[in-house]
């Protein structure tokens, strides 16, 4: 029996890789239902000023042709707790990356008040959506 029962998490998962599937499968085999939020390309580009390579609707289904992924749904703003309670979440998994910073300090203690734990997941080194973007860059 898996630890959780519905898991979440979010991210962009521009030109998907294996990183990205890596956190999906871990996300899975805690939890047995995973939802996950795919970043708006209008949320991307108002946090990083920059549209990702694929569209949405693409990385969307993308992500929701994983085995590992149960639904999926467009994550359109930063707010944590409001998805936590409206999907009944009692884990979020994120990048061990944001462990112990003040933000995700305070989002441990939001989440435990309406019975949600906070998993930190290790990233896979030397991949990332940044990485390959350098070295689309650097063929030109």
């Amino acid at each position: 029996m898996k630890k959780y029962k519905i898991g979440y998490t979010t991210g962009v998962y521009d030109m998907f890789h294996i990183g990205h599937l890596n956190i999906l499968k871990r996300a899975k085999e805690q939890c047995e239902y995973l939802i996950v939020g795919v970043t708006t390309d209008e949320l991307c580009y108002s946090r990083k000023k920059k549209y990702p390579i694929i569209n949405e609707q693409d990385r969307m289904a993308i992500v929701g042709a994983i085995r590992y992924v149960d639904k999926v749904i467009p994550q359109s703003d930063m707010e944590k707790i409001r998805p936590v309670k409206e999907l009944h979440a009692d884990a979020v998994f994120v990048g061990s990356d944001w462990k112990g910073t003040d933000a995700w300090n305070q989002y441990e203690k939001d989440f435990a008040s309406v019975g949600c734990t906070v998993v930190y997941l290790n990233h896979t080194d030397g991949i990332s959506s940044t990485i390959l973007r350098e070295k689309i860059n650097d063929i030109k």
